[in-house]
């Protein structure tokens, strides 16, 4: 479909980023080699070019961060919560004064457009910080007692799909409830967690109270397992939360997962087509489909279904796949080859399995990882594309005659993290709302994050929340 006008080049530029050429490990306010001198690349994967050398914490790295947090913990858990919270305020504004270059830098490590590291994820990281400074003096009131008290260090894992958000919505909680911490970003992606640990000492953060070790899975599995370790937290694959929910098992420590899904997002027959269609592309090709609450099943009522899927695909023809830097792209970069593979892999299952795919005319840049955006009419319940989390720019496509058969549609899937209702009844909505098993329903919207509500899995995909007072309480001995 050729466009009425083309975009020219809209470049952010690079240079409001100074990335060193190599990175240790913040530890005691510090940054240090790891103690055997490991170290891996970050690459770019809109270029493949390497940003820097980051170091690999060992086991004895770990230790040493959990031995810093927990020194550190006796005097700031001791402050009263006003004056946390004065930390945790500069910490949100600093943020937003460094709020481009962040953004940029988030862009070049992740391979999301700058459009969303700018406009979604910057500002959602202030506010969570913004959000939980403020109870950091009320948590008497949030309901978990008279005094409730933190419970020590945490230990924080982090994925690659939104690292800096990811990081903002687990230290946020843990320091204003009293806590110390030692996050552990994802291998593809971090620098924005390093470049935080230099906002923290910007904003005077006392030594210890964040330690950010970086590694690979090896490192985040020393994480959960250290004695040193009183809360785990951690964001990423189900197949890797079932791993730490055996590993912590039987200890004292509390628990915070947050996994795969597998969403629905359910289109009645009265719904507005084009606000649809719009919640329709934003569910499933916001972050190129790298969202755990993503939208990819779309179920829609059979009387509607070819108006629906003509207007979408109209609407997926205007979308640009390119330069994650550039201001007009809308999908950018997919985060690393072996991801590549995964959603490839799948995608070509969904076609040996009978699955009709679809993608509009789209060149691809020719170096970086890099998927069109695609979806599959046809699809089953029994088809792979439609049980098993693609995390990509993949969508499902399924039809409903009834309420009743959407809801059992919706809720076949060992996950139950999210799901969309589209429609005009208000009456329909809270129906399906209450019977839907997802943690977070939206209706005649999709993918809206705010740091007061909640957010959190049923099943497969974790149990615990994230954001909002019910966020407090996973870190705090109630």
């Amino acid at each position: 479909m050729s466009s009425a006008f083309d975009y020219a080049p809209a470049p952010e530029s690079r240079a409001v980023v100074d990335i060193a050429p190599s990175y240790g490990l913040f530890i005691d306010g510090e940054f240090t080699e790891a103690s055997d001198g490991k170290v891996f690349k970050t690459v770019s994967p809109s270029s493949e070019e390497v940003l820097s050398e980051v170091a690999q914490a060992s086991g004895e790295d770990v230790d040493r961060a959990v031995r810093a947090a927990r020194t550190a913990f006796a005097s700031w858990s001791a402050l009263p919560g006003a004056e946390r919270a004065k930390y945790l305020f500069r910490i949100a504004r600093i943020v937003q004064e460094r709020s481009r270059e962040l953004a940029v830098l988030e862009s070049l490590d992740n391979g999301k457009p700058i459009r969303e590291s700018r406009d979604a994820d910057l500002p959602l990281v202030a506010a969570h910080f913004f959000y939980f400074a403020g109870w950091a003096d009320k948590l008497s009131y949030a309901g978990y007692g008279a005094d409730p008290k933190p419970l020590g260090v945490a230990g924080q894992v982090i994925p690659w799909n939104f690292p800096l958000l990811m990081l903002a919505w687990k230290i946020a909680p843990a320091l204003a409830a009293g806590n110390t911490v030692v996050l552990k970003p994802a291998e593809t992606t971090p620098l924005s967690a390093l470049f935080f640990a230099d906002i923290c000492r910007q904003a005077g953060l006392p030594k210890g109270v964040v330690n950010i070790v970086t590694g690979d899975g090896a490192t985040g599995a020393e994480l959960v397992a250290h004695d040193g370790i009183d809360k785990v937290a951690f964001t990423g694959s189900t197949e890797v939360g079932k791993a730490i929910a055996r590993t912590v098992a039987g200890t004292r420590k509390k628990v915070t997962l947050e996994l795969g899904g597998k969403a629905a997002n359910i289109v009645f027959d009265d719904a507005p087509i084009d606000q649809a269609v719009e919640g329709i592309v934003n569910g499933i090709f916001f972050n190129q489909g790298h969202v755990c609450c993503a939208g990819s099943r779309l179920l829609v009522q059979e009387s509607v279904a070819d108006e629906l899927l003509d207007a979408l695909k109209r609407r997926m023809s205007t979308l640009r796949v390119g330069d994650p830097l550039d201001k007009n792209t809308d999908i950018g970069a997919i985060n690393s080859a072996e991801q590549l593979a995964r959603i490839r892999s799948l995608a070509d299952a969904g076609e040996a399995e009978g699955a009709e795919r679809w993608a509009p005319a789209c060149e691809l840049p020719s170096s970086g990882y890099w998927f069109a955006p695609t979806l599959f009419t046809g699809v089953t319940q029994a088809h792979r594309i439609a049980r098993e989390e693609i995390f990509g720019p993949v969508l499902s496509v399924l039809t409903f005659r009834t309420p009743a058969e959407a809801v059992e549609k919706a809720n076949n899937t060992p996950y139950g993290l999210s799901a969309g209702i589209w429609t005009e009844k208000g009456s329909r909505i809270l129906w399906m709302a209450d019977q839907l098993r997802a943690g977070i329903v939206w209706a005649n919207t999709f993918n809206k994050f705010d740091p007061a509500s909640p957010f959190g899995g049923y099943k497969e995909s974790g149990y615990g929340r994230e954001g909002g007072r019910h966020g407090l309480e996973a870190y705090l001995n109630v």
